[in-house]
């Protein structure tokens, strides 16, 4: 076994010695989420970075309608994981969808994020879709394309708008004006 390289610090004069100071970490961990088939993701970890994509829970051919869910909440278990312990999460909040199916998956994922948060202790938000466009652009009912660009004059990088809704939803979170992590 090889010797510590490092030597160990001085004592004080009065004969104690100095402790190493713990490493502040002063946000709290939230995941913000644009619930869908591709659901758009972005997670602020608790040293203040941010890191956002998509996820795709489209069920495979040879799969029953519940996998996805399933995949789901492993997923959300991930996302914790790596965040270190979240401490809140919010979710789009839609009211209105364009298909009846679309409006079974968003309640699927739904049911899923809210037991999963339920079953922790970790409070939830949902957040009308147009508190968060409105944020992000200044209006309440910008498409797609001006919510990507608005993201993007924020210096981030969306694959799509999945991904910039979840951004803007995050940043809506953490600032100051919007959320209160």
């Amino acid at each position: 076994m090889a010797l510590a390289t490092l030597t160990p610090r001085a004592p004080l004069a009065s004969g104690g010695i100095i402790a190493p100071l713990p490493v502040a970490l002063a946000h709290r961990a939230v995941l913000a989420l644009d619930l869908g088939t591709t659901t758009g993701w972005a997670l602020r970890s608790r040293d203040g970075g941010i890191t956002s994509g998509t996820m795709t829970f489209k069920p495979s051919r040879f799969e029953g309608g519940g996998m996805r869910y399933l995949r789901f909440h492993r997923w959300l278990g991930e996302m914790a994981w790596l965040a270190r312990g979240l401490q809140r999460v919010v979710f789009e909040e839609v009211r209105a969808h364009a298909s009846t199916d679309s409006s079974h998956v968003y309640g699927g994922f739904l049911g899923v994020l809210t037991a999963w948060c339920e079953q922790r202790g970790l409070p939830y938000e949902g957040v009308p879709v147009g508190t968060i466009k409105r944020f992000a652009t200044g209006r309440g009912n910008a498409d797609k394309a001006a919510m990507i660009a608005a993201i993007r004059a924020r210096g981030f990088a969306p694959a799509d708008d999945n991904e910039a809704d979840a951004i803007a939803l995050l940043l809506w979170a953490t600032e100051s004006h919007g959320g209160h992590a």
